[in-house]
């Protein structure tokens, strides 16, 4: 079955997975701050010891390379980062290092996603980018009553939830606003500059945003990436990543209204609004 019409939060019971897709950076050190300041996509300067923050980390052009969670910690902070770029990250991060009094350590620090609860278990944190995600936790205690699945049924919550992955953004191909960085909290706008600031910002100021990335839901099994969504006669989109009944596309806002929505190979499709996208998706509906 496919996604519901307006995705909102989907009530679960207590369920923990270990995202071994995940990896940790530590970074510490007296520079620390000032350091990862002028990198990522979020504010550094006021993350507090067990907090969590979503960000980035771009190319100069304004690409996205990295998604990131910032969580704070006694002397620094940790970065989650996806596992297959982590040798990437860290070796990005140590050229931006110069002299910056800091230190990076690849940590074997396991993570994990807890959600169905309301309320965060000792050593968790919220996931800050929409309600419903749940906690994630960083080697912390897994709570009593939980039920542990694989990482596939937390993909899927996701999913259900509307949000991309790295799997939809890939690596240096897609801007962060099409990723619904700015959406879900992963791009402070005020903080100054970061790699990337210029163009992410001109975006957003002159309301430039041409394609964001929503949930698509049709029947039977998922194209292949890369497949096109069609309004009518015109390129709507294309597929970034899928499952049975449903995927996530990056679609052109402009053309959303031009006729009827079909995958590539004629099957009808149609877009999923999650709730958190706010006023968007009346206006291209």
């Amino acid at each position: 079955m496919g996604p519901e019409d307006h995705i909102g939060i989907m009530t679960t019971n207590s369920n923990l997975a270990h995202l071994t897709s995940r990896a940790v950076i530590a970074v510490s050190g007296p520079d620390w701050r000032d350091y990862l300041q002028g990198l990522v996509t979020q504010d550094v300067e006021t993350l507090a010891s067990g907090e969590i923050r979503f960000g980035a980390l771009l190319t100069p052009q304004g690409r996205l390379l990295f998604d990131l969670f910032l969580i704070g910690t006694a002397d620094g902070c940790l970065i989650d980062c996806a596992a297959q770029y982590r040798a990437a990250l860290f070796q990005r991060l140590r050229m931006y290092r110069l002299r910056a009094k800091v230190e990076l350590t690849e940590s074997e620090t396991p993570v994990a996603a807890l959600w169905g609860q309301a309320i965060a278990p000792d050593g968790w944190a919220v996931d800050p980018r929409t309600a419903g995600l749940g906690f994630r936790g960083y080697g912390a205690t897994a709570p009593d009553g939980a039920t542990v699945v694989d990482e596939a049924a937390y993909e899927a919550h996701r999913f259900v939830l509307g949000l991309p992955g790295p799997a939809d953004w890939g690596y240096d191909k897609n801007y962060p606003i099409e990723a619904n960085f700015d959406l879900l909290g992963g791009i402070d706008f005020k903080k100054g500059c970061f790699v990337g600031q210029e163009t992410t910002s001109r975006m957003k100021r002159r309301g430039t945003i041409k394609s964001r990335m929503a949930p698509i839901a049709f029947e039977g099994g998922a194209p292949e990436p890369g497949s096109p969504v069609l309004a009518g006669e015109l390129r709507a989109g294309q597929v970034m990543a899928g499952i049975d009944n449903g995927a996530m596309a990056l679609l052109r806002l402009d053309r959303l209204g031009e006729g009827a929505l079909a995958l590539g190979d004629g099957r009808p499709c149609r877009v999923v609004w999650p709730v958190w996208m706010g006023d968007l998706s009346p206006t291209v509906a």
